[in-house]
């Protein structure tokens, strides 16, 4: 898990959107087995992204830059490196919230590695997440190529 905001990579603001994204994944039985952060803009991003990625086989969760202000890079430095890109669950993230059309977060896959970004706000991450937590443990499992029949019709 990784926030992205300078005031919580300079220690000067509290890390409440990490904390609520870190209750909710735990209360859904996921191990967060990391949670990093740092400063907005592509290359803090970026490079903290490629780190968490290498080798993981899981999921990355991103709180943070994904709005409209001039630091708000996370979406630009995460198409920077996913290898593939998953818009069915950033489209279903942004449609849980009357505020979601105002991120402009991603998703994506590098290797194993499911990365979702999701906003800021502690309530804007939680809705967020929550609206794909039902099929993350499919595609998960896909990534880590497990084969999966398709449900009868």
């Amino acid at each position: 898990m990784l926030t992205v905001s300078d005031g919580v990579a300079a220690g000067t603001r509290e890390d409440a959107s990490g904390e609520a994204v870190a209750a909710l994944l735990a209360e859904h039985g996921y191990e967060v087995v990391e949670r990093a952060h740092c400063a907005d803009g592509q290359e803090p991003v970026a490079a903290a992204l490629r780190r968490l990625a290498a080798g993981f086989a899981g999921l990355v969760v991103t709180t943070g830059g994904t709005g409209f202000g001039p630091r708000d890079l996370t979406p630009e430095a995460t198409v920077a490196v996913i290898e593939r890109s998953a818009p069915g669950l950033a489209e279903a993230m942004r449609a849980a919230s009357p505020l979601g059309p105002l991120s402009r977060g991603v998703a994506g896959t590098v290797g194993t590695c499911l990365v979702l970004n999701t906003p800021g706000s502690p309530a804007g991450a939680v809705e967020s997440l929550r609206a794909v937590l039902e099929v993350l443990p499919h595609a998960l499992a896909l990534l880590a190529g497990e084969h999966h029949p398709h449900p009868p019709a």
